[in-house]
């Protein structure tokens, strides 16, 4: 999975304090990733599938940091694997922020 080569398909946003870093189209393709890669087990909808859901309701009080840690480093014991090889701090950081604002 190289991080250029996402298509784009979805033109979202999410919270301007961690989007300020990343232009739209590393936002647009981050957005893509989490509804392809994530969503092949955590449903194309977010709502549970392999995984557990993924939406704004079933993350509920979690924060941006924890949930990064949970994308970077992944769960040891559950098929959520650590995404660090692929993600930089600030990719993670953006995903965890956009799964808890936008609604599938």
């Amino acid at each position: 999975m190289a991080k250029t080569t996402f298509p784009i398909i979805l033109a979202l946003c999410a919270s301007p304090a961690v989007a300020e870093g990343l232009a739209q189209d590393h936002q647009d393709r981050l957005a893509h990733l989490v509804t392809q890669d994530c969503g092949s087990c955590h449903g194309l909808k977010l709502t549970g599938g392999l995984g557990s859901p993924i939406t704004p309701d079933a993350l509920e009080g979690h924060t941006v940091e924890g949930l990064k840690t949970i994308i970077l480093d992944g769960i040891p014991g559950t098929a959520m694997p650590p995404w660090r090889p692929l993600l930089s701090d600030d990719e993670a950081a953006w995903i965890a922020a956009y799964l808890l604002e936008v609604s599938p």
